[in-house]
């Protein structure tokens, strides 16, 4: 499979047989980059990798031409939670996903923000508290990327504010480790207009946390509508949000180095679909490479253009 040179993009794709079998499944999809989990994400039970399996997987990887990876954490952890047995076992567990990405290479875990149950600035505060304790435990080259959610139920960090707040309250030891990754569809359900201001999206991110703390994407369409907290991924660009934010995205190189991560249904071919969603990425990424204001120019002049056209379409059908 034929991959862009210099890209940063991939899939996550399976760890199944071990942890080493994933990087020949991103070659196979011509990836560039990959997301994996490190063990099963709906069990408790912790394994412990081996030196074998660590330098199988260090060895995968180089003779892969993967160039990036990162890891998400078990959906079961809830580190806001004020149950405090859920948050002892959430944060061993989370220790568990840092001690295995520092052993393997990997430099950063992908993590949900919890859900806080019962008060939302006290879920923040034991959130970052548990964070910053899971770091201190951990040290070493293995951060945490902050993921953005589509803010069902009383899960945090739907909003650039609330992840600037997870983030500011966590010393500056356990800070300089933290970043963020965002997702097109958890951006859409969360209320943000991806679909129609994808530059207006990243210009309020930028004035709100910056772009620098940007680290990785996962670009997913969504088949729910915007604003519905639903988390519901779709094929690239057959989506609520459609065509033209990934394109956006795969052309404005300010984006050039975030890793970015499809995590679009895989149906009952996963090598298919991966690839052909990648295929269209870097579709979109062909043609001139522009700056993001610049884009933000052209998008606004052909939203303009095609309230024109339906303006002129109307007077014409009152006309006759």
């Amino acid at each position: 499979m034929k991959r862009r040179a210099g890209d940063l993009l991939g899939a996550h794709v399976s760890t199944q047989g071990g942890v080493a079998e994933a990087p020949a499944r991103g070659a196979a999809i011509g990836a560039t980059a990959i997301q994996v989990f490190t063990k099963t994400p709906n069990q408790w039970r912790e394994p412990v990798l081996t030196s074998a399996q660590v330098a199988a997987f260090r060895e995968a990887l180089a003779a892969s031409g993967v160039r990036a990876v990162v890891a998400h954490d078990s959906y079961l952890i809830n580190l806001a939670s004020p149950d405090d047995a859920l948050r002892a076992r959430s944060a061993l567990c989370f220790r568990g996903e840092l001690t295995r990405c520092r052993a393997l290479g990997i430099p950063w875990v992908v993590s949900h923000p919890g859900n806080y149950i019962d008060d939302r600035a006290a879920g923040l505060e034991r959130n970052a508290r548990e964070y910053a304790a899971c770091l201190a435990a951990v040290p070493g080259d293995v951060g945490v990327l902050i993921e953005g959610t589509a803010g069902a139920g009383t899960a945090l960090g739907a909003s650039f504010e609330e992840l600037a707040v997870l983030r500011d309250a966590l010393p500056a030891e356990a800070r300089a480790r933290v970043a963020f990754c965002l997702d097109t569809a958890h951006l859409h359900a969360a209320g943000y207009d991806v679909a129609g201001d994808v530059g207006g999206v990243w210009e309020q991110f930028d004035h709100t946390i910056g772009l620098p703390l940007l680290k990785c994407l996962h670009l997913n369409d969504s088949k729910a509508a915007m604003g519905s907290h639903l988390d519901r991924h779709e094929w690239i660009g057959e989506g609520r949000i459609g065509p033209g934010a990934f394109r956006y995205i795969a052309r404005d190189q300010r984006f050039a180095s975030v890793i970015k991560i499809i995590e679009t249904p895989k149906a009952d071919d996963p090598l298919h679909h991966d690839r052909r969603m990648l295929r269209r990425l870097r579709a979109y990424a062909r043609g001139s490479t522009l700056s993001g204001p610049l884009i933000v120019c052209m998008y606004a002049l052909l939203l303009l253009l095609a309230g024109a056209l339906r303006w002129l379409g109307v007077a014409g059908e009152r006309a006759t």
